[in-house]
């Protein structure tokens, strides 16, 4: 078992842009682990974004790297739940999901974890 150093969201334009108003990101979070592998923990996760102009021109990396790191989570309080129970519950998730891949963590470390964000080329291109 090796412990988790950082947490890395990877992001991609979700299919082709079908054109300058319209954008879908796919966000795969991973747990980089201290022996150097990389664990999948969350590859469900992006968002879309639309409007009346070309949004190459109001998005940026920054937009998208704060983007990114609110969909992997914690996600809002269900109904009777507050946001701090939220939190643990999603931290505890995350925790497991990389515990049954041989990593090695404390739920309660994971958000204080260094925590990437990395457009890929083709997503950083549209965007420039």
């Amino acid at each position: 078992m090796s412990d988790v150093v950082r947490l890395v969201t990877y992001t991609d334009l979700d299919g082709a842009a079908p054109d300058a108003r319209q954008m879908s990101v796919s966000a795969r979070l991973e747990a980089e682990l201290a022996d150097g592998r990389n664990l999948v923990v969350l590859d469900d996760r992006g968002w879309n974004s639309s409007g009346p102009v070309d949004l190459r021109a109001s998005t940026t990396a920054e937009d998208v790297e704060a983007t990114a790191r609110t969909v992997v989570g914690p996600d809002e309080p269900g109904d009777g739940e507050t946001h701090e129970q939220a939190a643990v519950g999603h931290w505890n998730a995350l925790a497991a999901i990389i515990r049954r891949q041989g990593g090695r963590v404390d739920a309660q470390e994971l958000p204080r974890l260094p925590h990437d964000v990395v457009l890929s080329e083709r997503l950083r291109a549209w965007i420039a």
